[in-house]
């Protein structure tokens, strides 16, 4: 039996692990028969390995009040005193707020009013690719904003007015 924290912390980083098993698979087949295929594999592996450890920076762990489903490019939140639904498409701004415990995203929204998701929401790992297909959107910034301790707002990403669904043009 496995207990429940180490449980959790592999699962936080079950896909950096799975590309660590890649590589060294990649790496043994590329010293044996494998050649260039198995550093085909190392590279993915590597891949994987980079993609599994942004996955896991993104995971704060759950517990926090409501739940996130993404589904098609539309985030939909439902808690406890608020909610709602947006398409990504309507998102103008991409906030932190870590004023609040536990630390909210702060979607602006056109036409609507803002958005706010508690990042330890049921579901909210599902918003790290959500996010990352917001055009331009830096994932570097938004999990060091994330990690970084403070009690400000921090905006993440804009829309540019070229990529504005608003007024047509992409």
């Amino acid at each position: 039996m496995i207990r429940p924290e180490v449980r959790a912390l592999l699962g936080r980083w079950a896909e950096a692990l799975v590309g660590a098993g890649v590589v060294a698979l990649g790496v043994l087949w590329a010293s044996g028969s494998g050649g260039w295929l198995g550093w085909a594999v190392v590279l993915a592996g590597l891949a994987l390995t980079f993609a599994g450890v942004q996955r896991g920076r993104f995971r704060t762990g759950g517990g926090g009040p409501g739940i996130v489903d993404v589904t098609e490019g539309r985030i939909a939140y439902f808690g406890p005193l608020s909610g709602g639904v947006t398409d990504l498409d309507s998102i103008r701004a991409l906030s932190l707020d870590a004023t609040g415990r536990p630390a909210h995203w702060h979607l602006d929204r056109d036409g609507d009013a803002a958005l706010f998701i508690p990042v330890t929401a049921q579901g909210a790992d599902a918003l790290f690719d959500a996010f990352a297909a917001l055009p331009g959107l830096d994932t570097e910034r938004m999990l060091r904003a994330l990690h970084r301790p403070g009690t400000g707002v921090t905006v993440i990403w804009r829309r540019s007015p070229a990529h504005n669904p608003a007024i047509g043009l992409h």
